[in-house]
């Protein structure tokens, strides 16, 4: 990873990287007073919830009741949201969490509202109501990102993938152990807004526009070096899409970019830049270079087999924005037989 001691003056280049750190610094501390008031909030709605089921207060008699108490409430507390339909999720909020270990309490009390009435209405079990929650409040997702995922059923799709990785046979093995915890098989890539599968390099380009958003669906630990990162050897430029580096693992991670689905091939190149790192820039405290190819879709097995006497420890991984798997595979279908059609014969 770049030290940030100049001695010499500042590059745009250094300026930019600069520039990124403090505004994730600032963005990390605005969300952290922004969790902690809403977990203010989760707490007063359970709580009015509470004695709303207490007091016997139902829709069949307390219409009038909980009229008359949003008015006087909103007279004190005018911002707090205290409509008579909202008191009312209030109670219904209570009494559908009310009957779940603290576990399921503690992981829908960090959400925002919007994102707790919407979870309400999908019948979930308490364990895919953890999972979402913890999708929520670990990657930031929105409202609307949350919804696609549950329209998509994103709990039955995580739970059938499989790591596709040689972290076992390429790593010692408690930093194996470590990167199979870090890296998944799957990332959503729904906070870009992309309503059609994207070019590489627009692809890339949205990534890095939204890059904190993108560490965050990562996980815990990433710092970004930066994207078409040039290796120069041998009198030539390799650019590596994006490069990140991770704390905990004390490893530079590679992520390259494919716009359709895996191919064997892609594994050599990364096994090139994996290569290139180690020798121009891994420091002697640092451990191997990690290299994710980030694609729309994979075969596990052909994976598996590309990465069978690969000595670089190499992961591939799904991207998806947050649409139905079938969808997306339409998506990109549809795409490459508009580039087949420009680039052929039929031109």
């Amino acid at each position: 990873m770049k030290d940030l001691t100049i001695t010499r003056p500042f590059s745009e280049e250094d300026y930019n990287e600069l520039l990124q750190q403090a505004v994730a610094v600032i963005e990390t501390s605005r969300l952290r007073i922004a969790k902690q008031l809403n977990n203010i909030a989760m707490s007063s709605y359970w709580e009015i919830g509470k004695l709303l089921d207490e007091r016997k207060v139902d829709s069949r008699h307390g219409d009038s009741i909980v009229k008359r108490l949003s008015i006087d409430l909103k007279t004190k507390y005018p911002d707090m949201g205290l409509s008579p339909r909202n008191l009312w999720n209030m109670k219904r909020f209570y009494l559908r969490y009310c009957q779940y270990d603290t576990k399921v309490q503690q992981a829908v009390a960090v959400l925002p509202w919007s994102h707790n009435l919407l979870l309400m209405s999908y019948d979930l079990s308490p364990e895919y109501i953890v999972f979402y929650a913890n999708e929520v409040y670990a990657k930031g997702w929105s409202r609307d990102m949350l919804n696609h995922a549950l329209k998509s059923e994103y709990h039955l799709s995580m739970q059938a993938v499989e790591k596709s990785n040689n972290f076992d046979s390429t790593l010692p093995a408690q930093q194996a152990d470590y990167a199979n915890e870090v890296f998944r098989s799957s990332y959503n890539l729904g906070f870009i807004d992309a309503v059609e599968p994207l070019k590489e390099l627009e692809l890339e380009r949205r990534l890095v526009q939204k890059i904190t958003t993108f560490i965050m669906e990562l996980g815990s630990g990433f710092s970004f070096i930066g994207n078409q990162h040039t290796l120069t050897y041998n009198d030539k430029e390799y650019r590596v899409d994006l490069l990140f580096f991770h704390r905990r693992l004390r490893s530079m991670v590679a992520i390259e970019l494919k716009i359709g689905e895996f191919k064997p091939e892609y594994v050599g190149k990364m096994n090139f830049y994996l290569s290139l790192l180690d020798k121009l820039e891994k420091a002697s405290d640092e451990n191997p270079s990690i290299g994710i190819i980030l694609c729309a879709e994979k075969d596990h097995l052909e994976v598996e087999l590309a990465l069978q006497d690969v000595n670089k420890p190499i992961g591939v991984a799904e991207y998806q924005y947050l649409l139905p798997k079938n969808k997306l595979q339409e998506l990109v279908a549809n795409e490459m037989k508009k580039y087949i059609y420009k680039e052929g014969t039929l031109q």
